[in-house]
């Protein structure tokens, strides 16, 4: 099972990409709150160098409030994390399909706002 939606911005660093993709989030009514740096945590806390790879935590409050509505514990499976990868070509631009998450909660309510958030997350990344 595919539970990412993707897209390769050619020639494109992760520094140049990480602009435009928070532009595109917030152009969807995304705001993110959590960034996670995972080179440089991973040269601080390991001394590995990897390649640039970025973890932005996205949220686009309404769609957060109806699924802990439905399910109160949902909390803990979000918010909706994109990643920002080197590729060999340029940067990877992933963002978790909600629908593959949220299969793991059986709840038929969340699949509704799941299907929502994933055409979102999908029109952000094709926007790319």
């Amino acid at each position: 099972m595919n539970y990412t939606i993707d897209k390769v911005l050619a020639g494109v660093t992760v520094e140049e990409a990480e602009p435009r993709v928070r532009e595109a989030l917030a152009a969807k009514g995304f705001g993110v709150l959590t960034e996670i740096n995972v080179k440089e945590t991973l040269k601080k806390k390991l001394g590995e160098d990897v390649a640039p790879y970025k973890i932005l935590g996205a949220c686009k409050p309404e769609m957060a409030h109806k699924a802990m509505m439905a399910e109160p514990k949902i909390g803990a499976m979000l918010p909706c994390n994109v990643i920002l990868r080197t590729v060999e070509n340029g940067t990877e631009v992933s963002a978790i399909d909600p629908l593959a998450s949220m299969s793991a909660v059986e709840n038929p309510a969340l699949m509704g706002i799941a299907t929502d958030v994933k055409n979102l997350l999908t029109e952000v990344i094709v926007d790319l």
